[in-house]
């Protein structure tokens, strides 16, 4: 705590960031009693600034925010926090509060928006869509499907075809994605696993030596 540097309000702000796609949720801010029950219970708690009074993120409408890692400034006197949320951040129901632009192209997660958008077409049909075609025909279709795309990478790479290798690769993916919709796992389950493979040229399974 002596480390921290509240300004004369006594409070902190924290720049909070989605763990996954570290696009920028909000800017929100502490005081000493919202930062320990943070770090105590790692769910993120807030002070609200026009209620004068703590708030938790998540504790009216389900969209807790759990965090991951705290980071301090080089001054002292600012905060960046990594989430891991169970809905939208802004209150308007938008990922994050930050969705006005006023210069440039604003990078997102695309894997994130395709998957999000699948699963829509997966609730909500729609005639003539090469998903919703898939999803119709079920889970075999979907798995024929990533074999051939499988295949179809394969080809490409022994070829030393780059730009089929990249467009085959593509429709792998994007065919996993709508496996992972048809199944019910989530894309960051996933993203979880991939996250607790720290050391990436570690040995998981054993290899039978020819």
């Amino acid at each position: 705590m002596a480390e921290l540097k509240f300004n004369h309000h006594g409070l902190i702000p924290v720049v909070v960031q989605d763990y996954y796609t570290h696009e920028v949720l909000t800017l929100a801010y502490m005081n000493q009693e919202s930062y320990q029950l943070t770090l105590k219970d790692k769910s993120m708690t807030y002070y609200s600034r026009s209620r004068k009074e703590l708030w938790r993120k998540g504790e009216t409408s389900g969209n807790y925010q759990h965090l991951v890692s705290l980071t301090l400034d080089c001054d002292q006197d600012a905060l960046v926090a990594q989430v891991k949320k169970d809905g939208p951040a802004c209150h308007t129901g938008a990922e994050s509060c930050f969705n006005e632009s006023l210069y440039g192209e604003k990078s997102g997660d695309q894997l994130a928006d395709l998957f999000a958008l699948l699963k829509d077409r997966k609730e909500n049909p729609k005639e003539g869509s090469y998903t919703t075609y898939l999803f119709d025909k079920g889970i075999e279709k979907i798995l024929k499907k990533i074999g051939e795309e499988s295949t179809e990478v394969v080809i490409g790479a022994m070829k030393a075809d780059t730009e089929e290798t990249i467009y085959e690769s593509a429709d792998l993916i994007y065919h996993l994605l709508v496996l992972l919709a048809e199944t019910g796992i989530e894309l960051n389950q996933v993203k979880d696993e991939l996250a607790n493979r720290h050391v990436v040229d570690k040995k998981n399974k054993q290899e039978t030596m020819k």
